[in-house]
């Protein structure tokens, strides 16, 4: 199970990062540009999705295709949520309670890889040796 504090923790890794306190809840920015966030449950939210948001921490992150959204909610709908709204698409929103740890930390790095410039994403693969 993650946390906000796992995220903390992760997004503090990657170059660039900040946090940010939101009207919706924390949120992550790399040059100004969103790629994590803390969902909260707003009324535009189609009626199923907020009741989850609302009962339980949902993250939702940039994705760089949105394919990939759709084949990430067919292979594990049980994580990932049906379409919040149309607004930052392309994105994912998944349950923090039933997420694998890595692959967690696996969505989060490349939501911040599909916001980053690439001086940011060089400097990254070097300190992680790629």
């Amino acid at each position: 199970m993650a946390t906000l504090d796992d995220l903390r923790a992760l997004a503090a890794r990657l170059p660039g990062s900040e946090e940010r306190a939101t009207t919706g809840g924390a949120a992550w920015f790399v040059r100004s540009k969103l790629y994590a966030w803390e969902c909260h449950p707003w009324p535009s939210i189609p009626d199923r999705v907020r009741a989850i948001v609302a009962s339980e921490l949902v993250v939702g992150v940039k994705i760089a295709d949105p394919d990939d959204a759709l084949a990430l909610r067919e292979m594990e709908p049980g994580v990932f949520l049906p379409p919040t709204t149309r607004w930052g698409e392309p994105k994912i929103a998944f349950r923090m309670a039933a997420i694998d740890l890595g692959h967690f930390a696996e969505l989060v790095t490349e939501a911040w890889r599909v916001q980053a410039p690439n001086y940011l994403r060089r400097e990254f693969d070097e300190s992680v040796g790629l």
